[in-house]
């Protein structure tokens, strides 16, 4: 694999380690006065697995779809398909700026709804310990997250078009999702460091992340869709 792709890669999963899944409910969990160290790094490699799985479910569909792609490649079919399809992600990106996801907003915020990651963290600070609701509250998380999670698809998509091996792609995809916990580990360190003198700045840095972690997935589908219907439309037109 090219250094260039290798260097996309790496910026893909750093985009990725800011998700809700992997980094504000982690923090959360850090801050919270209930929830262990043991807790945050078993709900870290319940998530990573999780996304090293997916992604070789995904890796093997790739492999089962290359031939029909390749021989669909270039015919006027497949060009208007991706331009509908880059169209289609345009628009969706649009999505927060709607009327609908504003009022939305606003009646969750009225109705004092605590968010979705708050909501997990204290489930897994009354479980008592039991093991299994961090890991189910880690797949849950990962399940709700995988669809939405654009860095990571493309990431798969990049791993599957290279020139690497079954083993190669692995080890490629096991690093990636390496670097999306990276972060949250080095928060627990830090945590672990510092106790309840970190407290306040990782609280700080929860809040900031969960009010802009979506913006950033919004702004990446837009940026892809533009690029599929621009490529396609060249061809087309």
């Amino acid at each position: 694999m090219a250094p260039g792709a290798l260097l996309a890669l790496v910026g893909l999963a750093l985009v990725d380690s800011t998700s809700v899944g992997t980094l504000v409910l982690p923090l959360l969990m850090l801050v919270h006065p209930r929830v262990s160290a043991s807790r945050v790094l078993i709900y870290l490699t319940t998530i990573s697995l999780f996304y090293l799985a997916f992604g070789v479910a995904l890796l093997t569909g790739a492999d089962l779809l290359g031939d029909l792609a390749a021989d669909l490649s270039g015919t006027p079919g497949a060009d208007h398909l991706q331009l509908a399809t880059g169209i289609g992600l345009l628009l969706v990106s649009f999505w927060p700026d709607t009327a609908w996801a504003k009022r939305a907003a606003a009646r969750r915020k009225a109705e004092g709804a605590p968010p979705r990651a708050q909501t997990w963290a204290d489930a897994i600070a009354t479980s008592e310990g039991k093991v299994s609701t961090v890991i189910g509250v880690a797949l849950v998380a990962g399940l709700i997250e995988a669809a939405s999670m654009v860095p990571y698809l493309g990431a798969v998509a990049l791993i599957s078009t290279s020139d690497l091996g079954p083993g190669g792609r692995l080890g490629v995809l096991a690093g990636y999702v390496m670097v999306m916990a990276l972060p949250a580990l080095l928060l627990l360190l830090v945590r672990l460091s510092l106790h309840q003198r970190a407290e306040p700045t990782l609280r700080r840095l929860s809040a900031w992340l969960a009010a802009r972690a979506g913006g950033a997935v919004w702004w990446v589908i837009g940026i892809i869709g533009f690029l599929l219907a621009a490529d396609a439309a060249t061809r087309i037109f």
